[in-house]
């Protein structure tokens, strides 16, 4: 009772989306706010967005101090071909990087979860370990596993969104801007390769130069 799911499934949300910010093309909705949101709320805000992938972070329960648990991978119970890819992908790369297999038989599992059934995309909700397992427990409060787990995370949407990660200019590096004399369309392939930077630099550095980010962002 000293560690809530919510620090353990937001600690490995942050590090995913940072880790995502290292790749050109992607943009994240985090819709997590510290508050017991009602799933139909967070369905409602991804369906809005228009996203290509839902994931949902958490951490099992249901052993009461058993030995057994490891990580499992839930979609809605109809589901299509290309949500069970990104259900398999996204546990054996968990399982690959963490090493948590457990002793689930079915780790692969479907089940009526709303945030599964309510989402119009792909959506797919993981059990990182389970929190009352004395196998699991002492694994998943380290940091060590919230990093991999993420990065196992990170590796999985990338490698099925195409993206590409790019490389940030660096204090040496000339990569100083010029004024706005491009095309949008231009000034959009430069950002993906990571000219102008990320988040709020970004878009100081675009609106410095001469552009407006919000066009450059659609293009992108």
């Amino acid at each position: 009772n000293e560690t809530k799911e919510y620090i353990l499934n937001k600690r490995i949300c942050d590090k995913i989306e940072k880790g995502l910010k290292e790749y050109g093309g992607i943009e994240v909705l985090r819709i997590d706010d510290g508050t017991e949101m009602a799933i139909s709320t967070r369905a409602a805000k991804a369906n809005a967005f228009k996203a290509d992938f839902y994931l949902a972070i958490h951490h099992n329960a249901g052993i009461a101090g058993g030995a057994g648990g490891g990580i499992e991978a839930y979609v809605y119970l109809k589901t299509n071909d290309i949500t069970k890819v990104w259900q398999s992908e996204l546990y054996n790369s968990l399982v690959a990087e963490t090493g948590l297999r457990g002793n689930r038989s079915q780790p692969l599992r479907s089940a009526d979860l709303g945030e599964c059934r309510e989402t119009a995309m792909p959506a797919v909700l993981l059990e990182c370990g389970f929190m009352d397992s004395t196998a699991d427990t002492p694994i998943i409060l380290t940091e060590e596993f919230a990093q991999k787990a993420a990065n196992a995370c990170v590796k999985a949407i990338a490698a099925r969104a195409g993206a590409v990660a790019v490389k940030q200019p660096t204090a040496q590096t000339d990569t100083k801007p010029e004024t706005a004399s491009k095309s949008v369309e231009v000034i959009a392939r430069e950002v993906i390769a990571g000219k102008w930077g990320n988040g709020a630099e970004r878009k100081t550095r675009l609106a410095e130069a001469g552009y407006y980010a919000a066009k450059v962002q659609s293009a992108v």
